[in-house]
């Protein structure tokens, strides 16, 4: 059988040589597109240490630090919304009741077409309209406004993920516990939901992920999560008559991508733990060699059993 793929020809001597030109041709290219990007903003002055030197302010790491923990804090309670708004949604619009099942579809289906900004925006107007009745003060009207928001949209996304979970799982797992006289309810939570999320970690997590950046639109509802702090740093902060806008955006880009890499790091760590044998099976220890000729003879004969009976 012929070691080709299936899926593309194998490239000649021509091809490959064709193929080695292109990747050193576009290597120079993207070289030299990064080496025209450093020198001008060495042109500029934005390489110039005194520039890089505002990180070792106190105010400026403080600053930093706030918009970090402010930015988890949003991520951890949308994160946690919508985890258990997407397990409702999944269920409902799973649900035999068709008003359920549609009012579900509905909402899903409305909020997942929204764009997000458009409702973190709406959430924010109605909110500061009514922070009185609400008893809402201070920065709580941006904080709530930004966790709805990500948690209807999310909570949308992470239903349709939960949903083609369940719908994976064999149809004998299910028929198999009604058959055992467990209740709908009882199937859902003890066989289904719990073997779609095992199924479906990898994309439940890649939803957090977004959630997570995502948080980054408060800085337009002016919630001083670390993108809106990042703003007020490059504005404020001048160095030499020039603005700070390039290592503030480096800085807190570097923060976004670290903080999206541990959630991704844990998200595999939890994957691993799942997938980890637990069936409480004992290993048994090896007993004594047996010589061929005793291997013939029984031991131990089996109650109620043929024995062999030596003369």
């Amino acid at each position: 059988m012929s070691g080709a793929s299936v899926l593309y020809d194998v490239p000649g001597p021509k091809a490959k040589v064709r193929n080695r030109f292109y990747t050193v041709l576009g290597s120079l290219a993207v070289l030299s597109l990064i080496a025209f990007a450093f020198m001008r903003l060495s042109a500029k002055g934005q390489l110039e240490p005194e520039v890089w030197n505002i990180f070792n302010n106190a105010g400026v790491r403080s600053n930093i630090r706030d918009g970090v923990v402010t930015t988890l804090s949003v991520f951890a309670v949308a994160a946690v919304l919508s985890l258990v708004l997407g397990v409702l949604l999944a269920v409902a619009r799973l649900s035999d009741h068709k008003p359920v099942r549609w009012l579900a579809t509905g909402f899903i289906e409305l909020f997942r077409a929204v764009p997000l900004l458009i409702t973190i925006y709406a959430l924010w107007v109605i909110l500061l309209s009514n922070r009185e009745s609400l008893g809402l003060s201070g920065s709580e009207p941006q904080f709530w406004a930004l966790v709805i928001g990500l948690t209807i949209y999310n909570g949308s996304v992470q239903a349709e993920v939960l949903r083609a979970g369940i719908n994976s799982v064999p149809k004998g797992q299910s028929e198999a516990a009604y058959a055992l006289g467990m209740s709908k309810t009882q199937v859902m939570t003890t066989v289904l939901i719990p073997q779609a999320v095992r199924a479906m970690l990898p994309t439940i997590i890649s939803q957090l992920v977004v959630t997570l950046k995502d948080t980054s639109l408060g800085y337009i509802i002016t919630f001083e999560e670390l993108l809106y702090t990042a703003r007020l740093m490059s504005t404020n902060i001048i160095v030499n008559g020039n603005d700070t806008y390039v290592p503030v955006i480096i800085v807190i880009g570097s923060i976004y991508v670290a903080m999206c890499l541990a959630l991704s790091a844990l998200a595999n760590w939890i994957e691993r733990r799942g997938r980890r044998a637990r069936t409480g099976i004992g290993v048994t220890e090896a007993g004594e060699p047996v010589a061929a000729t005793d291997a013939l003879e029984v031991h131990d004969p089996i109650p109620g059993g043929p024995v062999d009976k030596k003369d």
